[in-house]
């Protein structure tokens, strides 16, 4: 059977690799040619040139992978053009129109670039307790807890370990050298443990990690009996001492909202400073009569 010359081709990401591939190897001999201008596919009257897959494909890739990824965005890139050409016949030039929206979208980018420089260049990042703490006295009603928060002691340790009886009273104990020896203990013995009872944790994040059975954490937390819960599973005990709680829907404690009033803090003056250049540029071209209002 004779092989129609004009029946369609279809373009396989293989095929088209296999082309790139021999094409960069020729190019890249002949030094008298400048292989960016030299075209690697065709659609209608649009080119792909080889200046533009450049860096299609990582560094580093094996030749199976950079023939994949080369022959793949070769066909997206036809499709798409295909689909360009047929819309752009179809539709009417108002609705492709897009010259305004670009002229928007490419002054927002270089504004935006303008004010990640200007940023960077010229915020000041300290903030200081003092201004930490008037914010929060003058915000606390923005500070309401969502979840449950705990300060907490918590030691984890094979049911196997030995010593285990003397762990709930380091864990009740104050004293420096008490919490020495159970840090000393932990080092040696524990699978996990936090000793930093002045950090408060989201009791969810506790629940996660141990497993404490409650129906109502508010209730589990204000229940006095509950201070200090030693639970076993199968391979572990786990000794949790609940040196503080604050329950939803409470004011939060500005330890635990200090590291979120910086980011409030920085995010103002990030603004307080991008409003005053655009004011200060405005003014200076004013001044030196590089914008004006025609009536």
């Amino acid at each position: 059977m004779a092989i129609n010359k004009k029946s369609k081709r279809v373009y396989q990401p293989f095929f088209l690799a296999m082309f790139l591939i021999a094409f960069y190897s020729c190019t890249g001999i002949k030094k008298n040619n400048d292989p960016a201008k030299k075209p690697v596919a065709r659609a209608f009257d649009t080119y792909l040139y080889s200046s533009d897959v450049q860096g299609i494909v990582p560094k580093g890739s094996k030749p199976s992978d950079s023939m994949k990824i080369l022959g793949e965005y070769v066909t997206r890139w036809m499709q798409q053009q295909v689909i360009v050409h047929q819309a752009t016949n179809n539709l009417d030039p108002k609705q492709i129109d897009f010259s305004r929206q670009i002229e928007d979208y490419k002054n927002s980018l270089i504004i935006y670039e303008y004010e990640k420089e200007l940023v960077k260049e010229k915020l000041d990042t300290t903030i200081s307790e003092n201004e930490i703490n008037d914010y929060y006295e003058k915000n606390k009603k923005d500070f309401q807890l969502k979840d449950d928060i705990v300060k907490i002691i918590y030691v984890k340790v094979p049911k196997k370990a030995k010593e285990q009886e003397k762990i709930r009273g380091w864990i009740n104990s104050s004293d420096i050298k008490e919490r020495e020896k159970l840090a000393t203990y932990c080092y040696q013995n524990a699978t996990n443990y936090f000793l930093n009872d002045n950090a408060w944790l989201m009791f969810d994040d506790v629940l996660k990690e141990v497993p404490i059975q409650t129906a109502n954490q508010d209730i589990f937390l204000q229940n006095n009996n509950n201070r200090i819960v030693q639970i076993a599973d199968t391979d572990n005990t786990y000794y949790v001492g609940f040196k503080g709680y604050m329950v939803k829907n409470s004011i939060s404690p500005l330890s635990f909202e200090k590291e979120n009033i910086k980011k409030i803090l920085l995010n103002k003056r990030k603004m307080d400073l991008v409003e005053k250049m655009k004011l200060n540029s405005f003014e200076q071209a004013q001044l030196h009569n590089d914008v004006q209002l025609y009536k």
